[in-house]
Order: C-alpha cells, then sequence, then structure tokens
C-alpha cells in the first residue's frame, strides 16, 4: 500500500529531552523525526504529538514543537490510543493511514502501533525515526510490530509516497529538505 498524503496522518510519540538522552542514535531519531514534521507541514499532512506525563517530564523537544499547529497531548497511558484525547484527534482528522516516529520503540510506540492496528488503521512505522535505550530493544520491538502487521518504512520513503510525483507544487521543497539531512 501506497502512503497518500490526504489519507495521512504523522504521529510523534514522546519526544521529550527527558527521555532522549539514554536512547540509542538519539540524534539521528530526532532528525528523522524533524524531517518528517517538516514534510508532513509542508503537505498539509496533520501531526498529532504526544508527551508522556509532561506535568513530570516536560514537553517536547523544540526542534518538534516549533513545527506543530496543534498542541501536544499529555498522556499518562503507554499508549497514545489510552488517552482519549488523541483518539478524538485521529477521529477528527478521519485519516485510514497513521505514520509514526519517536521514542522508546518497544513501550509507547509498540503499544499505540499495537492499538491502532487493532482499529483497523494502515500503521507505517518509520524506521529511522524511532528508537529505544539500547539497540536490541529497537530491534525487538521493530521486528514484532512487522510481524503484528506494522509496515516498516524510511523517513524519505515516506515523504516520496506522499509527494506521488515530481511535479507536486511542494516538490522543490521537499527535495530541499531530503538535501539538507
Amino acid at each position: 500500500m501506497v502512503l497518500r498524503a490526504e489519507e495521512s496522518v504523522l504521529v510523534i510519540v514522546d519526544m521529550q529531552p527527558t527521555f532522549m538522552a539514554p536512547i540509542h542514535e538519539v540524534g539521528r531519531v530526532l532528525k528523522r523525526c524533524q524531517f518528517l514534521a517538516q514534510v508532513a507541514r509542508r503537505l498539509e499532512v496533520p501531526m498529532i504529538a504526544t508527551a508522556q506525563y509532561p506535568d513530570r517530564m516536560g514537553g517536547v523537544a523544540l526542534e518538534i514543537g516549533q513545527l506543530l499547529e496543534a498542541p501536544v497531548i499529555g498522556k499518562m497511558s503507554f499508549s497514545c490510543f489510552g488517552e482519549v484525547k488523541f483518539q478524538d484527534a485521529l477521529e477528527r482528522y478521519g485519516r485510514g493511514q497513521v505514520v509514526i516516529c519517536g521514542i522508546e520503540s518497544h513501550i509507547c510506540v509498540t503499544q499505540t502501533v499495537l492499538d491502532l492496528i487493532d482499529e483497523g488503521l494502515e500503521v507505517y512505522v518509520v524506521g529511522d525515526a524511532v528508537s529505544a535505550r539500547t539497540e536490541e530493544m529497537h530491534k525487538l520491538a521493530v521486528k514484532r510490530l512487522r510481524d503484528m502487521g506494522a509496515m516498516l518504512v524510511h523517513s524519505e520513503s515516506v515523504a516520496y509516497e506522499w509527494l506521488g510525483t515530481a511535479e507536486q507544487e511542494a516538490f522543490r521543497d521537499v527535495l530541499a529538505l531530503v538535501k539538507a539531512q
């Protein structure tokens, strides 16, 4: 199944500085999440960002927060789907394809993806934009998600599938974002 901008929503899970420090290859993950948010914004793909226990753990990284148009959804549940505001946002956007990035692969990302699959949505996990504290945790989580029906994609694949064609008005802008990586 090809990703389509008009059918997609980007979910950015818990990219909070408090959680980021011990994450395996966190610089890459932050950069790829930021790239996806920039592309989504340019192509008018709605975004939902979450923060785990924000009163205690703080908000999302500035690099992500400055790209968001909607408020960050605070949550206590590890699955984003456990938060009613998240469910409401998904329903409001009415998109059948959910593209997921963020941390941690084996906890909040996994539980969110499994819940979204249970809801009958097409779920795409951006492999270069998710991680965990260890490479092993990340690899096991990604394997499980793939086995459960999530599609694994690369962030550039997402960008080009959302574009669909070089004739798309935003092509040059997205190409510039790709080259800047």
